[in-house]
């Protein structure tokens, strides 16, 4: 059975963050979060980790492209 995933923005949005919150939260830019919600660049693991623990969701179910 597949595992239904969210976008990262929608994690985001879900976890009531906007794009300058959370960039400050993970200690990275505005721009930087952008382009890993789009898709142009892919996060390391060790942001990843910070992600997920910061919008409380799962990254087994966040869509990372």
């Amino acid at each position: 059975m597949q595992i239904p995933k969210i976008t990262l923005k929608a994690a985001r949005v879900n976890a009531h963050f906007t794009q300058k919150e959370a960039a400050k939260a993970l200690n990275i830019s505005v721009a930087s979060l952008q382009n890993y919600e789009s898709g142009k660049t892919t996060p390391d693991w060790t942001l990843v980790r910070q992600i997920e623990k910061l919008y409380n969701y799962p990254i087994d179910f966040i869509f990372l492209p």
